[in-house]
Protein backbone atom coordinates (compact mmCIF):
# COMPACT_ATOMS: atom_id res chain seq x y z
CA UNK A 1 0.00 0.00 0.00
CA UNK A 2 1.46 2.92 -0.87
CA UNK A 3 1.57 6.41 1.37
CA UNK A 4 0.81 9.76 -0.28
CA UNK A 5 2.49 12.60 1.88
CA UNK A 6 0.49 16.32 1.67
CA UNK A 7 2.12 19.04 3.02
CA UNK A 8 -0.30 22.36 3.08
CA UNK A 9 -4.13 22.20 4.13
CA UNK A 10 -5.46 24.65 1.38
CA UNK A 11 -7.78 24.08 -1.42
CA UNK A 12 -4.67 22.54 -3.24
CA UNK A 13 -4.11 20.36 -0.58
CA UNK A 14 -7.13 19.00 -0.05
CA UNK A 15 -8.43 18.66 -3.40
CA UNK A 16 -5.36 16.49 -4.53
CA UNK A 17 -6.26 14.17 -1.18
CA UNK A 18 -9.76 13.64 -2.57
CA UNK A 19 -8.61 13.10 -6.11
CA UNK A 20 -6.28 10.61 -4.95
CA UNK A 21 -9.02 8.42 -2.40
CA UNK A 22 -11.31 8.85 -5.88
CA UNK A 23 -7.93 6.59 -7.96
CA UNK A 24 -6.87 4.94 -5.16
CA UNK A 25 -8.92 3.49 -2.36
CA UNK A 26 -7.04 1.60 -0.40
CA UNK A 27 -3.65 3.84 -0.52
CA UNK A 28 -2.71 5.91 2.95
CA UNK A 29 -3.50 9.63 2.71
CA UNK A 30 -1.65 12.59 5.03
CA UNK A 31 -2.45 16.18 4.79
CA UNK A 32 -0.05 18.23 7.10
CA UNK A 33 -1.41 21.63 8.23
CA UNK A 34 0.13 23.79 10.55
CA UNK A 35 -3.03 25.15 11.68
CA UNK A 36 -5.24 24.04 14.64
CA UNK A 37 -8.53 24.61 12.34
CA UNK A 38 -10.39 22.06 9.85
CA UNK A 39 -8.90 23.24 6.50
CA UNK A 40 -10.16 26.24 5.53
CA UNK A 41 -10.05 29.03 2.62
CA UNK A 42 -8.44 31.81 3.28
CA UNK A 43 -10.43 33.66 0.42
CA UNK A 44 -13.17 33.27 2.61
CA UNK A 45 -11.38 35.09 5.21
CA UNK A 46 -12.28 39.17 3.80
CA UNK A 47 -15.93 37.28 4.12
CA UNK A 48 -15.51 36.56 7.84
CA UNK A 49 -15.02 40.20 8.43
CA UNK A 50 -17.35 41.64 6.62
CA UNK A 51 -20.01 39.17 8.21
CA UNK A 52 -21.31 36.99 5.61
CA UNK A 53 -19.67 34.01 7.02
CA UNK A 54 -18.75 32.28 10.28
CA UNK A 55 -15.77 30.30 11.12
CA UNK A 56 -17.50 26.88 9.77
CA UNK A 57 -18.26 29.01 6.59
CA UNK A 58 -14.70 29.09 5.51
CA UNK A 59 -13.57 25.66 6.32
CA UNK A 60 -12.97 23.83 2.88
CA UNK A 61 -15.60 20.62 3.65
CA UNK A 62 -18.44 21.17 6.30
CA UNK A 63 -19.06 17.80 7.47
CA UNK A 64 -16.92 16.95 10.61
CA UNK A 65 -15.97 13.57 9.64
CA UNK A 66 -15.42 14.59 5.84
CA UNK A 67 -11.58 13.37 5.81
CA UNK A 68 -12.24 10.59 8.39
CA UNK A 69 -14.70 9.04 6.14
CA UNK A 70 -12.38 9.39 3.28
CA UNK A 71 -9.83 7.63 5.38
CA UNK A 72 -7.41 10.96 5.00
CA UNK A 73 -4.99 11.73 7.81
CA UNK A 74 -5.29 15.19 9.41
CA UNK A 75 -1.32 15.76 10.86
CA UNK A 76 -1.58 19.66 12.84
CA UNK A 77 2.52 20.27 12.49
CA UNK A 78 4.94 22.13 10.46
CA UNK A 79 7.34 20.67 7.99
CA UNK A 80 10.97 21.72 8.93
CA UNK A 81 13.33 19.34 6.43
CA UNK A 82 13.08 17.11 3.35
CA UNK A 83 14.81 14.25 2.52
CA UNK A 84 14.27 13.54 -1.23
CA UNK A 85 17.09 10.52 -1.06
CA UNK A 86 15.99 9.13 1.86
CA UNK A 87 11.79 9.66 1.41
CA UNK A 88 11.24 11.44 4.53
CA UNK A 89 10.21 14.71 5.78
CA UNK A 90 10.87 15.72 9.46
CA UNK A 91 7.89 18.20 11.24
CA UNK A 92 7.91 20.23 14.00
CA UNK A 93 6.19 18.10 16.24
CA UNK A 94 8.73 15.39 16.28
CA UNK A 95 7.72 13.01 13.74
CA UNK A 96 9.55 12.30 10.86
CA UNK A 97 6.94 10.73 7.78
CA UNK A 98 7.92 8.46 5.68
CA UNK A 99 6.17 8.77 1.67
CA UNK A 100 6.04 7.03 -1.42
CA UNK A 101 4.79 10.09 -3.37
CA UNK A 102 4.89 13.75 -1.71
CA UNK A 103 2.85 16.79 -2.78
CA UNK A 104 3.99 20.30 -1.67
CA UNK A 105 1.24 22.58 -1.28
CA UNK A 106 2.46 24.86 1.49
CA UNK A 107 1.17 27.83 0.15
CA UNK A 108 1.85 31.57 0.99
CA UNK A 109 2.86 33.70 3.89
CA UNK A 110 3.04 37.21 4.18
CA UNK A 111 5.99 39.33 3.54
CA UNK A 112 6.84 41.45 6.56
CA UNK A 113 7.59 44.68 5.84
CA UNK A 114 11.21 46.14 7.51
CA UNK A 115 9.65 48.58 9.39
CA UNK A 116 10.43 49.94 12.83
CA UNK A 117 7.10 48.97 15.14
CA UNK A 118 5.57 45.74 13.22
CA UNK A 119 5.61 44.19 16.59
CA UNK A 120 3.41 46.56 18.16
CA UNK A 121 0.08 45.22 19.62
CA UNK A 122 -2.56 46.03 17.34
CA UNK A 123 -0.47 45.81 13.96
CA UNK A 124 -1.56 42.11 12.09
CA UNK A 125 -1.17 40.59 8.63
CA UNK A 126 -4.60 39.26 7.50
CA UNK A 127 -3.82 35.68 6.51
CA UNK A 128 -5.00 33.29 8.50
CA UNK A 129 -8.18 32.45 10.91
CA UNK A 130 -6.73 33.43 14.52
CA UNK A 131 -5.01 37.10 12.31
CA UNK A 132 -8.72 37.08 11.71
CA UNK A 133 -9.78 37.21 15.03
CA UNK A 134 -7.56 39.92 16.10
CA UNK A 135 -9.11 42.23 13.42
CA UNK A 136 -12.22 41.34 14.21
CA UNK A 137 -11.70 42.79 17.57
CA UNK A 138 -9.78 45.96 16.97
CA UNK A 139 -11.94 47.02 13.27
CA UNK A 140 -14.89 48.08 14.59
CA UNK A 141 -17.67 51.08 13.65
CA UNK A 142 -15.67 54.46 13.68
CA UNK A 143 -12.12 52.65 14.45
CA UNK A 144 -9.13 54.27 12.44
CA UNK A 145 -7.52 51.86 10.32
CA UNK A 146 -4.32 51.83 8.55
CA UNK A 147 -3.78 49.49 5.78
CA UNK A 148 -0.50 48.75 4.09
CA UNK A 149 -0.18 47.51 0.86
CA UNK A 150 -3.34 47.99 -2.32
CA UNK A 151 -2.14 45.03 -4.05
CA UNK A 152 -5.35 42.69 -4.97
CA UNK A 153 -5.10 40.82 -1.41
CA UNK A 154 -5.26 44.53 0.16
CA UNK A 155 -8.18 45.33 -2.17
CA UNK A 156 -10.24 42.50 -0.56
CA UNK A 157 -9.70 42.99 2.61
CA UNK A 158 -10.10 46.80 1.97
CA UNK A 159 -13.54 45.72 1.12
CA UNK A 160 -14.30 44.03 4.16
CA UNK A 161 -12.68 46.91 6.44
CA UNK A 162 -15.68 49.16 5.04
CA UNK A 163 -17.94 46.99 5.10
CA UNK A 164 -17.06 47.21 8.87
CA UNK A 165 -17.41 51.09 9.16
CA UNK A 166 -14.00 51.79 9.72
CA UNK A 167 -11.99 55.14 9.44
CA UNK A 168 -9.59 53.32 6.83
CA UNK A 169 -6.64 55.01 5.63
CA UNK A 170 -4.48 53.05 2.28
CA UNK A 171 -0.86 53.43 2.04
CA UNK A 172 0.88 51.43 -1.04
CA UNK A 173 4.29 52.26 -2.23
CA UNK A 174 3.38 51.46 -5.70
CA UNK A 175 2.74 54.81 -7.78
CA UNK A 176 -1.17 53.24 -8.06
CA UNK A 177 -3.37 50.83 -6.89
CA UNK A 178 -3.29 47.08 -7.57
CA UNK A 179 0.71 47.72 -9.13
CA UNK A 180 0.90 44.57 -10.37
CA UNK A 181 -2.17 44.13 -11.67
CA UNK A 182 -3.23 47.16 -13.15
CA UNK A 183 -1.67 49.77 -15.58
CA UNK A 184 -1.03 53.81 -14.39
CA UNK A 185 -4.69 54.55 -15.72
CA UNK A 186 -6.24 51.79 -14.71
CA UNK A 187 -4.46 51.97 -11.18
CA UNK A 188 -4.92 55.71 -10.83
CA UNK A 189 -9.23 54.96 -11.51
CA UNK A 190 -9.31 52.55 -8.55
CA UNK A 191 -7.39 54.90 -5.93
CA UNK A 192 -10.15 58.02 -7.29
CA UNK A 193 -13.01 55.82 -6.98
CA UNK A 194 -12.16 54.60 -3.72
CA UNK A 195 -11.04 57.98 -2.41
CA UNK A 196 -14.95 58.85 -3.67
CA UNK A 197 -15.98 56.17 -1.72
CA UNK A 198 -14.48 58.18 2.06
CA UNK A 199 -11.40 55.90 1.85
CA UNK A 200 -7.93 58.16 2.65
CA UNK A 201 -5.17 56.32 -0.09
CA UNK A 202 -1.54 57.82 -0.22
CA UNK A 203 0.23 55.85 -3.30
CA UNK A 204 3.89 56.43 -3.74
CA UNK A 205 4.11 56.28 0.12
CA UNK A 206 5.92 54.42 2.37
CA UNK A 207 5.14 53.59 6.21
CA UNK A 208 8.53 54.32 7.48
CA UNK A 209 7.93 53.78 11.67
CA UNK A 210 5.25 52.58 13.70
CA UNK A 211 5.29 54.22 17.42
CA UNK A 212 3.36 52.15 20.38
CA UNK A 213 0.80 53.85 21.82
CA UNK A 214 -3.34 54.14 21.77
CA UNK A 215 -3.39 55.40 19.37
CA UNK A 216 -1.00 53.60 17.11
CA UNK A 217 1.00 56.81 15.45
CA UNK A 218 2.32 55.78 11.85
CA UNK A 219 4.74 57.98 10.00
CA UNK A 220 4.53 57.96 6.67
CA UNK A 221 7.29 58.44 3.91
CA UNK A 222 5.31 61.74 2.92
CA UNK A 223 5.68 63.70 6.06
CA UNK A 224 2.46 62.64 7.57
CA UNK A 225 1.65 61.22 10.68
CA UNK A 226 -1.50 59.16 11.28
CA UNK A 227 -2.81 57.90 14.10
CA UNK A 228 -4.56 54.27 14.48
CA UNK A 229 -6.70 51.84 16.23
CA UNK A 230 -5.22 48.54 14.20
CA UNK A 231 -2.40 48.90 11.80
CA UNK A 232 -3.17 45.85 8.87
CA UNK A 233 0.03 44.31 6.94
CA UNK A 234 -0.91 43.39 3.38
CA UNK A 235 2.26 44.25 1.47
CA UNK A 236 2.16 41.02 -0.59
CA UNK A 237 3.08 37.09 -0.03
CA UNK A 238 6.02 34.69 -1.29
CA UNK A 239 5.89 30.99 -1.63
CA UNK A 240 6.41 29.02 1.54
CA UNK A 241 8.91 26.85 0.86
CA UNK A 242 12.01 27.85 3.23
CA UNK A 243 11.84 24.10 4.56
CA UNK A 244 13.01 23.37 1.41
CA UNK A 245 16.66 24.58 1.32
CA UNK A 246 19.28 22.24 0.72
CA UNK A 247 16.26 19.28 -0.07
CA UNK A 248 17.55 18.73 -4.04
CA UNK A 249 14.71 19.99 -5.02
CA UNK A 250 14.68 22.95 -7.89
CA UNK A 251 13.42 26.30 -6.54
CA UNK A 252 13.38 29.79 -8.75
CA UNK A 253 10.53 32.10 -6.57
CA UNK A 254 8.80 28.46 -5.94
CA UNK A 255 9.20 25.56 -6.61
CA UNK A 256 9.91 24.43 -10.03
CA UNK A 257 7.37 21.90 -12.04
CA UNK A 258 6.78 20.33 -15.33
CA UNK A 259 3.61 19.83 -17.11
CA UNK A 260 2.80 17.14 -15.36
CA UNK A 261 3.51 19.55 -11.89
CA UNK A 262 6.66 16.90 -11.04
CA UNK A 263 9.43 18.13 -9.60
CA UNK A 264 13.12 17.46 -10.47
CA UNK A 265 12.74 14.59 -8.07
CA UNK A 266 10.65 12.02 -9.24
CA UNK A 267 7.23 11.29 -7.39
CA UNK A 268 7.61 14.55 -5.55
CA UNK A 269 4.86 17.32 -6.85
CA UNK A 270 4.22 20.80 -6.29
CA UNK A 271 0.76 22.74 -6.49
CA UNK A 272 -0.98 25.94 -5.28
CA UNK A 273 1.16 29.02 -4.49
CA UNK A 274 4.22 27.95 -3.94
CA UNK A 275 4.51 26.05 -7.42
CA UNK A 276 6.29 27.55 -9.80
CA UNK A 277 4.13 25.73 -13.16
CA UNK A 278 5.02 26.08 -16.96
CA UNK A 279 2.72 28.51 -18.79
CA UNK A 280 1.76 27.51 -22.09
CA UNK A 281 0.43 30.70 -23.41
CA UNK A 282 3.14 32.63 -22.32
CA UNK A 283 5.98 30.22 -22.81
CA UNK A 284 7.29 31.01 -18.83
CA UNK A 285 6.88 29.37 -15.71
CA UNK A 286 5.10 31.67 -13.31
CA UNK A 287 3.94 31.27 -9.65
CA UNK A 288 0.27 32.34 -9.76
CA UNK A 289 -0.83 32.63 -6.55
CA UNK A 290 -5.08 32.29 -7.56
CA UNK A 291 -7.49 29.59 -6.44
CA UNK A 292 -8.58 28.24 -9.99
CA UNK A 293 -4.79 27.78 -10.62
CA UNK A 294 -3.96 26.00 -6.95
CA UNK A 295 -7.33 23.03 -7.76
CA UNK A 296 -6.37 22.80 -11.62
CA UNK A 297 -2.68 21.95 -10.67
CA UNK A 298 -3.60 19.68 -7.54
CA UNK A 299 -5.99 17.53 -9.97
CA UNK A 300 -3.20 17.53 -12.03
CA UNK A 301 -0.38 16.38 -9.69
CA UNK A 302 -2.78 13.96 -7.22
CA UNK A 303 -3.23 11.47 -10.81
CA UNK A 304 0.66 11.59 -11.51
CA UNK A 305 1.26 10.51 -8.32
CA UNK A 306 -1.26 7.57 -8.61
CA UNK A 307 0.30 6.79 -11.70
CA UNK A 308 3.62 7.14 -10.18
CA UNK A 309 2.86 4.82 -8.03
CA UNK A 310 1.58 1.85 -10.35
CA UNK A 311 4.85 2.32 -12.44
CA UNK A 312 2.74 4.21 -14.88
CA UNK A 313 3.66 7.28 -17.01
CA UNK A 314 2.06 10.55 -16.38
CA UNK A 315 -0.79 10.97 -18.39
CA UNK A 316 -2.22 14.26 -16.71
CA UNK A 317 -1.10 17.76 -18.01
CA UNK A 318 -1.49 21.08 -16.76
CA UNK A 319 -2.41 22.96 -20.05
CA UNK A 320 -1.94 26.49 -18.57
CA UNK A 321 -1.72 28.90 -16.24
CA UNK A 322 -4.50 31.12 -15.77
CA UNK A 323 -3.21 34.62 -15.46
CA UNK A 324 -6.22 36.29 -14.53
CA UNK A 325 -7.38 38.31 -12.00
CA UNK A 326 -11.15 39.88 -11.60
CA UNK A 327 -11.73 42.80 -8.86
CA UNK A 328 -14.51 44.14 -7.12
CA UNK A 329 -13.25 47.36 -5.33
CA UNK A 330 -16.26 48.97 -3.23
CA UNK A 331 -18.59 48.32 -6.20
CA UNK A 332 -16.04 49.31 -9.21
CA UNK A 333 -15.23 45.89 -11.16
CA UNK A 334 -11.51 45.74 -12.89
CA UNK A 335 -10.09 43.03 -14.50
CA UNK A 336 -6.70 41.72 -15.57
CA UNK A 337 -5.58 38.97 -18.20
CA UNK A 338 -2.44 37.88 -18.99
CA UNK A 339 0.88 40.15 -20.68
CA UNK A 340 -1.08 43.32 -19.55
CA UNK A 341 1.83 45.43 -19.64
CA UNK A 342 2.57 44.29 -23.21
CA UNK A 343 5.52 42.52 -24.66
CA UNK A 344 8.11 43.48 -26.83
CA UNK A 345 7.12 44.68 -29.94
CA UNK A 346 3.58 44.59 -29.14
CA UNK A 347 1.09 46.79 -30.19
CA UNK A 348 -1.39 48.54 -27.77
CA UNK A 349 -5.05 49.78 -28.15
CA UNK A 350 -6.38 52.04 -24.95
CA UNK A 351 -9.76 53.33 -24.43
CA UNK A 352 -10.87 55.59 -21.41
CA UNK A 353 -14.07 57.43 -20.23
CA UNK A 354 -12.88 58.56 -16.60
CA UNK A 355 -16.01 60.25 -15.95
CA UNK A 356 -18.02 57.06 -17.07
CA UNK A 357 -15.59 55.16 -14.93
CA UNK A 358 -14.50 53.20 -17.81
CA UNK A 359 -11.15 51.93 -19.27
CA UNK A 360 -10.40 48.95 -21.78
CA UNK A 361 -6.41 48.65 -22.77
CA UNK A 362 -5.49 46.16 -24.91
CA UNK A 363 -2.06 44.39 -25.74
CA UNK A 364 -1.01 42.63 -28.70
CA UNK A 365 1.79 40.49 -30.17
CA UNK A 366 1.15 40.47 -34.38
CA UNK A 367 -2.53 39.31 -34.36
CA UNK A 368 -2.97 37.91 -30.99
CA UNK A 369 -4.42 39.46 -27.67
CA UNK A 370 -2.25 38.61 -25.12
CA UNK A 371 -3.15 40.68 -22.34
CA UNK A 372 -5.57 43.29 -21.07
CA UNK A 373 -6.62 45.61 -18.22
CA UNK A 374 -10.30 46.98 -18.18
CA UNK A 375 -12.23 48.91 -15.08
CA UNK A 376 -16.02 49.24 -15.36
CA UNK A 377 -16.30 47.18 -18.13
CA UNK A 378 -18.03 44.02 -17.27
CA UNK A 379 -19.76 42.86 -20.46
CA UNK A 380 -16.21 42.26 -21.89
CA UNK A 381 -14.27 39.66 -19.23
CA UNK A 382 -15.56 36.28 -20.51
CA UNK A 383 -14.54 37.51 -23.88
CA UNK A 384 -11.44 39.01 -22.74
CA UNK A 385 -10.29 35.67 -20.99
CA UNK A 386 -11.48 33.80 -23.63
CA UNK A 387 -9.19 35.37 -26.53
CA UNK A 388 -6.19 35.64 -24.29
CA UNK A 389 -6.21 32.38 -23.09
CA UNK A 390 -7.46 30.65 -26.74
CA UNK A 391 -4.28 32.25 -28.00
CA UNK A 392 -7.21 33.66 -31.39
CA UNK A 393 -5.65 34.57 -34.60
CA UNK A 394 -7.35 37.84 -34.76
CA UNK A 395 -6.94 38.22 -38.37
CA UNK A 396 -8.19 41.63 -39.67
CA UNK A 397 -9.87 42.08 -36.49
CA UNK A 398 -6.90 42.97 -34.59
CA UNK A 399 -6.96 46.11 -36.95
CA UNK A 400 -10.43 46.54 -36.35
CA UNK A 401 -9.69 46.19 -32.38
CA UNK A 402 -6.73 49.31 -32.73
CA UNK A 403 -9.02 51.44 -34.12
CA UNK A 404 -11.97 50.39 -31.34
CA UNK A 405 -11.20 48.02 -28.60
CA UNK A 406 -14.74 48.15 -27.48
CA UNK A 407 -15.56 45.48 -30.48
CA UNK A 408 -14.32 42.65 -28.48
CA UNK A 409 -17.34 40.55 -28.63
CA UNK A 410 -17.54 41.04 -32.54
CA UNK A 411 -13.60 40.22 -33.23
CA UNK A 412 -14.47 36.73 -31.03
CA UNK A 413 -17.59 35.78 -32.79
CA UNK A 414 -15.81 36.13 -36.11
CA UNK A 415 -12.38 34.95 -35.11
CA UNK A 416 -13.07 32.44 -32.06
CA UNK A 417 -15.73 30.44 -32.92
CA UNK A 418 -13.91 29.70 -36.59
CA UNK A 419 -10.55 28.34 -34.78
CA UNK A 420 -12.54 26.33 -31.86
CA UNK A 421 -11.75 28.60 -29.35
CA UNK A 422 -12.89 28.95 -25.64
CA UNK A 423 -16.69 28.39 -24.70
CA UNK A 424 -16.36 30.54 -21.48
CA UNK A 425 -17.18 33.41 -23.79
CA UNK A 426 -20.11 31.73 -25.11
CA UNK A 427 -21.45 31.86 -21.42
CA UNK A 428 -20.63 35.21 -21.04
CA UNK A 429 -22.61 36.41 -23.68
CA UNK A 430 -25.74 34.66 -23.51
CA UNK A 431 -25.60 35.93 -19.26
Amino acid sequence: MAHHLILGAGPAGVIAAETIRKQAPLDAITIVGDEPEPPYSRMAIPYLLMGDVDERGTYLRKGAAHYADLKIDLVQARAQQLDATARTVRLDNGQTLKFDTLLIATGSSPVRPPIAGMDCAGVHPCWTLADARAIQALATKGARVLQMGAGFIGCIIMEALAARGVHLTVVEMGDRMVPRMMGPTAGGMIRDWCQAKGVQVFTGTRVEAIAMGSPLSVRLSNGQTVSADLVISATGVKPAIGFLEDSGLTCLMGVLTDEHLQTNVPGIYAAGDCAEAFDKVSGKTIVSAIQPNAAEQARVAALNMVAHVRGRAARAELKGVTQINVLDTLGLISASFGDWAGVAGGEHAELTDKQGGRHLSLQFKDDVLVGCNSVGWTEHVGVMRGLVEGQVKLGAWKDALMRDPTQLMQAYLASAQGQGGWSGADDARRR
